[in-house]
């Protein structure tokens, strides 16, 4: 018993010294069930998109450097009346190909709400070009959305952290 509490104590370190392993498929619905509503019954007559540059790499010191940073992306129901319908979040690397689909079905965010999906350092599928496309509707007139992804990285003793705002990707009106 002595033993194996001793082989416990020196194996410790060497398990929190080991990469952290990618966060487990998100599920919004779970995870933020408490900014989600009903779908709307009405029919959604308003739409839009997003496109949000992310970068999960960057390259620094004159491109000898790359620095590593997680990704949170935010998409927030401005609306402090209407529900907002979002229809697809999906992340995409570099080269366009797309990396993962967020969402199984459309989920509603309650008026002034946000979902987030969280990408860890160590997640460099994304690479330097790395995205997301936001899809969203609502049933009438509403505030647009804002989508935004903040990414967190350092090296040695210099942190850095920086927010890239989501730029429309068609106009937002009736369909």
């Amino acid at each position: 018993m002595r033993m194996m509490l001793w082989l416990i104590v020196l194996l410790c370190p060497l398990a929190s010294a080991l990469p952290a392993l990618a966060q487990s498929k998100i599920n919004i619905e779970q995870s933020f069930a408490d900014s989600l509503t009903a779908l709307p019954k009405e029919e959604l007559a308003v739409a839009g998109g997003f496109y949000v540059p992310a970068y999960s790499s960057v390259a620094m010191s004159q491109g000898k450097l790359r620095v590593d940073f997680s990704v949170t992306l935010s998409v927030h129901n401005a609306s402090e009346t209407q529900p907002l319908v979002v229809k697809r979040i999906a992340y995409f690397d570099t080269a366009g190909k797309l990396v993962e689909s967020y969402l199984k079905a459309p989920v509603a965010l309650k008026p002034l709400a946000t979902v987030s999906i969280f990408i860890p350092t160590d997640d460099v599928r994304g690479g330097t070009g790395a995205n997301f496309l936001v899809d969203w509707a609502a049933t009438g007139e509403i505030a647009e959305p804002v989508a935004e992804a903040l990414m967190v990285g350092g090296v040695a003793n210099a942190h850095y952290a920086f927010i890239s705002q989501g730029r429309p990707t068609r106009t937002a009106g009736k369909k």
